[in-house]
């Protein structure tokens, strides 16, 4: 017992010595590198700084102002004035939507306006175009993220791309879930796979549309189309 309890005050007295080493060393280091260190800690606090400065100084007033701009562009969009949202009002000075991407790049209304511009060109029936400008805009968790999708089925199924048609409809239904929203994509990817000769996986999502979604619009839509396909 006294000689284990030795060989633990032992162990204890060159684990002591161990950390009083290091910590030595650790202070030789800072000593010996001291200025290279305080170089580092300033560069940091430069760059926090700058992006600080960045974010509160120019990039929050730049996103007022292309928010701003771009409310006549939306109202053109909301009235079904595709051309006009897109090239906005040259007499007036009314920027469109491609003026948005052009002057404000790197903002969340210039990232918004690639989605109306491509929903845009998709109603005037330019599809590839429609299609380039909805893969540039990127959702960040917001309610068009699942639009964004359903939009580009549509753009390959004008196109005849029927694998990427099906795939987008599907990522529709799977985006941003919600009780608006997703009987509405429910309901197009039924009516896609019924077209597509594709009975039994329309009925399924016929089906999903009564069973998850009973209270909503579709769900009615879905049950006559339900007994189309033999539900």
């Amino acid at each position: 017992m006294a000689r284990r309890k030795k060989k633990n005050q032992k162990q204890e007295e060159e684990t002591l010595v161990d950390v009083v080493s290091k910590v030595e060393t650790a202070q030789d280091f800072v000593e010996q590198n001291k200025n290279m260190i305080m170089t580092v800690v300033g560069v940091i606090i430069l760059v926090v700084a700058g992006v600080l400065a960045y974010l509160f100084m120019y990039k929050a007033p730049l996103e007022k102002e292309a928010a701003e701009i771009m409310q006549y562009a939306q109202n053109a969009f909301d009235n079904e004035q595709y051309a006009i949202a897109l090239e906005g009002d040259t007499i007036n000075e009314n920027h469109g939507f491609l003026d948005i991407m052009d002057n404000f790049g790197g903002t969340d209304a210039s990232n918004l306006a690639n989605y109306y511009a491509g929903i845009c060109y998709l109603n005037l029936g330019n599809y590839d175009i429609a299609k380039g400008f909805l893969n540039d805009y990127s959702p960040k968790g917001d309610f068009l993220g699942s639009f964004k999708y359903a939009a580009l089925g549509d753009c390959y199924s004008e196109l005849n791309e029927m694998d990427n048609a099906l795939s987008n409809y599907k990522k529709a239904t799977k985006t941003n879930k919600n009780e608006y929203a997703t009987p509405l994509h429910l309901l197009k990817l039924g009516m896609f796979q019924e077209n597509q000769g594709n009975a039994g996986d329309a009925k399924a999502t016929y089906s999903q549309i009564m069973d998850d979604y009973p209270n909503s619009p579709q769900a009615i839509e879905a049950e006559k189309y339900l007994t189309r396909v033999g539900g």
